[in-house]
């Protein structure tokens, strides 16, 4: 008799014994309530009277595909992201929320439409990891109450239309050329104040002028490709003219 009760007890004992792994976490329900959060382990669960549900907490990555958004200055851009979260209080993932899966992803798409929207599209790409912290705050404060925990967000592409990034283009040529003309401009000035200060001392220099003249005379013999042109005054032509003709007169 004793061994006849016996058997059915270590029968419904082994049907009893579930595992929790390391990662997970279980949520036990008596009754249809919830009645505790199992560890790790092997832990008893009655059957028919109680059930369990296990939940994962390891880290999760939410991939967001291409959403369409626009910025505060009206500019269309597709932007996808990755977010990574972790399951922190497992019993509020299960009783708060249907399917906490489906929710931060649906959440995170609704999110970073908000969050890129109310930025203009230079801060949107010159402060990609700006947004993407306020991106990940936004989804935190809705996810914290359904005992999830965001640990980034990164977003991953920003797609542009062809003729903004044509526009753009075309902005940073500008942008280049208005920088080079100003430091030629800025060589330029340096170099007629630099010409004005030896200009200055070689005037003050007796004979400095004519050592310049035949350096560089020197300079330009060392090389039979090069050709000398000298520059004479308009004034200087007009009076050798002159002498000229006043000599022919002379001599008839």
């Amino acid at each position: 008799m004793e061994l006849t009760l016996l058997i059915p007890a270590l029968l419904i004992l082994l049907i009893s014994i579930k595992q929790i792994n390391q990662y997970q976490r279980g949520i036990k329900f008596s009754f249809g309530k919830y009645s505790g959060v199992m560890q790790p382990g092997w832990r008893l669960v009655i059957p028919i009277i109680q059930s369990y549900q296990k939940v994962d907490i390891r880290t999760k990555a939410v991939d967001v595909p291409d959403q369409e958004a626009i910025t505060k200055d009206n500019v269309s851009a597709h932007i996808s992201a990755v977010i990574y979260y972790k399951v922190t209080d497992a019993s509020k993932a299960v009783l708060e929320v249907e399917d906490f899966f489906f929710a931060v992803h649906q959440l995170a798409q609704t999110t970073m439409r908000n969050v890129v929207g109310a930025v203009e599209l230079d801060e949107l790409l010159a402060h990609r990891d700006k947004v993407a912290v306020n991106i990940k705050n936004a989804i935190h404060n809705t996810a914290g109450s359904w005992g999830l925990e965001v640990d980034a967000v990164e977003l991953k592409d920003i797609i542009l239309p062809e003729n903004m990034k044509r526009t753009m283009a075309k902005q940073a040529e500008a942008e280049r050329e208005k920088r080079a003309t100003i430091i030629n401009s800025e060589g330029e000035v340096i170099a007629a104040q630099n010409l004005a200060k030896a200009a200055k001392l070689m005037n003050e220099t007796p004979g400095a002028i004519h050592l310049r003249t035949l350096n560089s005379i020197n300079d330009i013999s060392s090389d039979q490709s090069n050709t000398i042109v000298f520059v004479t005054p308009i004034e200087v032509l007009r009076a050798v003219e002159g002498l000229t003709g006043y000599l022919q007169k002379k001599n008839k």
